[in-house]
């Protein structure tokens, strides 16, 4: 056994000649000699995990067996024993595969150290269009952007890694991903910066299943310095995918490399998404994109006029901030229209036009009642004072009462989860998604308790 010991650690030292410190450390040190058997030429070595073992026989596989060969028989076969449960010794063991591991020949007593090809050229698929400078800054979105801002100046640091950015669509999720990664450029020009969808991500992943790729398809994803995925809730449901994807952030995150997410929920409200992928998500800074509010969209289309050149009348102004409800992908539509219009026509930009557009652009909704009719309704109902419902009392009628709040918010209101909790008593989201999954399930299980949630809606449809 001595001698096979002596054998290994001639190994372990072609290793860290052979790549540098980090990668030695992650991914050589660990590794675990058990035998080698000479009779039959098996060398068996444990392994932490299943991603180990696809690492040493994907990435590292030339590497590898050049030095098994060369320190131990050139016919010699490895075995990986992977622990896939530490807690209770269970294991199995893996057999290496030597594809495409030829044995190279020296003349010396070393191993020459194995170059790396240079990264191919990267394409970013970035908008360069969307940029911090013209992603205007209000109160809905100053901590994303801020935060957003941080780590396009100093993509190294991992105090925000990964960045959440949550939200509902056309409140400028996707402008700010994309700002963040061509900041990243201009600062960094030889940083490997990647914007890709969830969807174009699950078909990637796909192709590269289909053609036995899959191996590289994960190579690939862990060479990048600074990942932006838009739409990660699009990944609800796929397994294989999300373990893929799983592999990849551990991986990236282990070698201090920058994770940029942007969903349309928080990861609370997420389903079809492993637990373990939800608990990631956490693990840096989530930040909430809120709707802008009539101030922030007056600024915003006050920028895209300076931008386009036009001259919009303060009244057409006040009429779209008051109708765009929120939505900035609305405001470039309206502005876009209104220039296509005043060029078309030769004409002036004027309320019936605006109003016009507005009609055609923005998908309308019936008007919603406020929080406050609300509230009111549902004391009346169940004759709780609204100062009890903001308090922090934790009586059973009256957090019966605020969460039923909560959940009417939700569903009739354009509200974020945010500001529902701050209106109701200066809560978090997380609490307001709880609310809505309790009454969820009492109205399911009490129907004496769901007709009266059905009767409070029925008189705040007459308030509308």
């Amino acid at each position: 056994m001595a001698k096979e010991n002596t054998q290994w650690q001639r190994c372990l030292a072609f290793f860290k000649a052979n790549v540098n410190a980090q990668e030695y450390q992650t991914w050589f040190l660990p590794i675990e000699f058990v035998s080698y058997d000479a009779d039959t030429k098996e060398l068996l070595l444990a392994v932490p995990s299943n991603y180990f073992f696809e690492m040493l026989d994907g990435q590292f596989k030339r590497l590898v067996y050049n030095v098994v060969w060369r320190n131990y028989d050139k016919e010699t076969r490895i075995l990986y024993r992977i622990h896939t449960d530490s807690a209770n010794d269970i294991s199995m063991d893996v057999e290496g595969s030597p594809t495409a591991a030829k044995l190279v020949n020296y003349k010396d007593d070393k191993l020459r150290p194995m170059r790396k090809s240079p990264a191919e050229d990267l394409d970013s698929q970035l908008n360069t269009e969307y940029r911090f400078e013209n992603f205007i800054e209000g109160d809905s979105n100053k901590l994303p952007r801020s935060i957003g801002q941080s780590i396009a100046e100093n993509p190294k640091q991992s105090t925000f890694n990964p960045l959440f950015i949550y939200g509902s669509s056309g409140v400028g999720k996707t402008h700010l991903l994309n700002a963040i990664g061509t900041r990243i450029k201009e600062l960094f020009p030889s940083r490997r910066v990647l914007y890709v969808g969830a969807h174009q991500f699950t078909f990637q992943y796909t192709h590269a299943s289909v053609n036995n790729r899959r191996n590289e398809f994960i190579q690939f994803y862990q060479t990048i310095d600074v990942l932006i995925i838009d739409d990660i809730q699009e990944l609800a449901g796929q397994a294989k995918t999300q373990l893929a994807f799983f592999h990849i952030f551990n991986h990236l995150r282990l070698n201090g490399k920058q994770i940029i997410l942007a969903s349309d929920r928080p990861p609370a409200a997420m389903q079809g998404m492993e637990d373990r992928l939800l608990t990631r998500f956490k693990w840096g800074l989530m930040a909430e994109l809120e709707k802008p509010n009539q101030e922030l969209c007056r600024k915003i289309l006050l920028s895209k006029m300076r931008r386009d050149g036009l001259n919009i009348p303060d009244d057409v102004i006040d009429y779209i901030t008051q109708n765009v409800d929120g939505s900035v992908r609305d405001l470039e539509g309206i502005v876009n229209a209104l220039m296509a219009h005043a060029v078309v026509y030769n004409t002036e930009i004027n309320l019936e036009v605006a109003q016009q557009i507005v009609r055609r652009t923005v998908k309308r909704q019936p008007r919603t009642v406020s929080i406050e009719d609300i509230t009111d309704v549902c004391c009346q109902q169940w004759q709780v004072s609204q100062d009890d419902v903001f308090s922090q009392t934790r009586k059973a009628n009256v957090v019966l009462v605020r969460q039923t709040i909560m959940y009417l918010a939700q569903r009739h209101t354009k509200l974020s989860t945010s500001r529902i909790g701050m209106l109701v008593g200066g809560r978090n989201h997380a609490t307001v998604l709880h609310a809505i999954t309790q009454v969820k399930s009492r109205m399911a299980t009490t129907p004496s308790y769901a007709q009266q949630v059905a009767e409070i809606e029925k008189q705040l449809r007459g308030r509308k």
